[in-house]
């Protein structure tokens, strides 16, 4: 392993001028060393509430802090433009509002992972200046961020509590964390925890829990790392240039398979787009931190190598080592949905292809599970450039086989568009309808076993659904014909913004089974229905306009 290692002695003079700034009403002095705001937040003053999920592109909003009482993306904000103005983070908001907001987050399930959530209770909790905001001023507020994991209809619901309290809401029932935290533990495919903890950040991620004296070590992109005393001079050290989107269109790199089909369909490389970049730290001959902290990030870091490259670094330096990745690394590193092209014929015979990448993992798991569910398919896989891809994204294989099942079953029966019915049963037992009216409105029941609480069901269903919703509709990553990744920037997948997202219901009905994970499962129904309302074009996604 390369890496590049240029350490200040502890002991070294430090002659580096200072700024003084004023953080959650404290003065405080930090190194004038051309830091960004969170940079200064995180790095030199320790506040974990701004997080860092696209720095320094300004597109996530997850770095949210107030200067003056207005909110602003503290990554694009250079420190030495706020001397002399009052900056507040969570950390130093009125702790009756901080509570006011985590508990309205958590009542309705707005809050999972719990990494964009500190930045949009920033952004939220300023608008309660004006009179009644509504849910269009809300989604209005929301634009300046993403959420990967709730689908945006919780968070409004939250925002309704919090700024028109007298209005009828869905009653508070008692609820048990613990068995709230299994449903989310099912759900994530990893540890986790719920509660208003959670919903102000405090989920435990790696980059929060790293010691400060630990080295900080970054892809370099010539296939090693820059390591330096922090995250600032590790990133000055690696010397790279930031990468720039393209206009490029999307591209399907696969042709449907030659032959006469009465269903086909096409997709692209789709970005899973979690929000906390991949991170871990290690301690010499120590076990790495788990890069998947309060999530599991739909299966996106199920190969992360940061924790094998921290622990060896450790190893190396003598040193605990914190390895992290920017946003940009993640999308050149990270694995994407892989690219499928089907022909299916009216008995279910039909041959799908999917692509693999070159150093992508094999995808023999990915066509087994097409064959547990459409059997009569050939799957081949087919060598194309790309970035990696895997087959331990949500659904991967299954969701892909089943919608064109259901698709299939729609056509025979000589009913498509809106308003028709889907039923999807995952290979765990769980159970999901979906429909999409005429209006647009997602009607969604889902059967998953004792759903130990309804809250954190209803809410992993919803993200579910904006997930579906997104890759039918408007997700894809432009890919040059050498397989270079153009689209870098978090705003250029497509993911549908709060104010696009349509009204979503969600029933949740307790067979008395044991518990089983129920978001893959509506995730392929809601494809299929999503899939049918827009008649069955060959090609997704099926409109590139209605994303960010």
């Amino acid at each position: 392993m390369r890496f590049v290692l240029q350490l200040t002695h502890p002991d070294a003079p430090q002659s580096a001028p200072t700024l003084s700034l004023r953080v959650d009403g404290t003065v405080v002095e930090v190194p004038d060393d051309g830091a960004s705001l969170l940079e200064v937040l995180r790095e030199h003053l320790g506040r974990r509430s701004p997080k860092d999920g696209c720095s320094p592109q300004g597109q996530c909003g997850c770095c949210t802090v107030w200067v003056d009482g207005a909110p602003r993306v503290a990554c694009v904000t250079p420190a030495r433009r706020v001397l002399g103005r009052e900056i507040t983070t969570l950390e130093g908001l009125d702790p009756a509002v901080r509570d006011t907001w985590a508990d309205a987050f958590t009542s309705v399930g707005a809050s999972q992972c719990g990494f964009c959530t500190p930045g949009i209770i920033m952004r939220l909790a300023a608008l309660t200046r004006r009179d009644a905001p509504d849910d269009e001023d809300v989604e209005r507020a929301l634009l300046a961020h993403l959420c990967r994991c709730t689908g945006w209809r919780t968070i409004v619901d939250a925002a309704r509590r919090v700024y028109r309290p007298e209005e009828p809401a869905a009653p508070s029932v008692p609820r048990n964390l613990v068995a709230a935290a299994r449903r989310a533990e099912l759900e994530g495919a990893g540890p986790q925890t719920v509660g208003a903890g959670v919903a102000c950040g405090g989920g435990g991620f790696a980059e929060d829990t790293a010691p400060g004296d630990a080295l900080v070590a970054v892809p370099d992109g010539r296939g090693g790392w820059a390591v330096g005393e922090s995250l600032i001079e590790a990133r000055q050290r690696a010397d790279r240039v930031p990468g720039r989107n393209s206009t490029a269109a999307l591209r399907h790199p696969l042709e449907v398979p030659p032959g006469t089909w009465d269903l086909t369909l096409r997709t692209t490389f789709v970005e899973p787009a979690y929000l906390e970049p991949d991170a871990s730290w290690c301690a010499p001959g120590g076990e790495p931190v788990t890069p998947l902290a309060n999530g599991g990030a739909f299966g996106g870091k199920v190969v992360s190598p940061v924790g094998a490259v921290a622990r060896r670094l450790a190893d190396e330096t003598g040193r605990v080592v914190r390895v992290v990745y920017s946003r940009e690394d993640v999308v050149r590193y990270g694995p994407k949905r892989p690219p499928i092209a089907a022909g299916v014929r009216a008995d279910g015979s039909g041959v799908l292809r999917v692509a693999h990448t070159p150093g992508s993992p094999g995808l023999d798991r990915w066509v087994r599970a097409v064959a547990s569910v459409a059997p009569g398919l050939e799957v081949h896989e087919i060598g194309v450039s790309g970035p990696p891809v895997s087959a331990d994204l949500r659904g991967a294989g299954w969701a892909e086989a089943a919608v064109l099942v259901a698709a299939l079953d729609a056509l025979r029966a000589g009913v498509t568009g809106p308003d028709r019915l889907v039923t999807m049963r995952s290979p765990a037992g769980a159970v999901a309808t979906a429909t999409i009216s005429a209006s647009g409105t997602v009607l969604v029941s889902v059967a998953a076993g004792d759903p130990l609480d309804e809250i954190v069901l209803r809410s992993y269903a919803t993200g579910a659904v904006h997930q579906a919703l997104g890759w039918v509709r408007s997700e894809g990553v432009a890919v040059d014909e050498t397989g270079a990744v153009l689209d870098l920037t978090i705003r250029s997948f497509g993911i549908i913004p709060a104010r696009s997202m349509p009204a979503v219901e969600v029933v949740v009905d307790d067979d008395g089974r044991p518990p089983v994970a129920a978001g893959d499962t509506v995730f392929a129904a809601v494809a299929a229905a999503a899939w049918l309302a827009a008649g069955l074009p060959s090609s997704w996604p099926v409109d590139t306009g209605g994303g960010t």
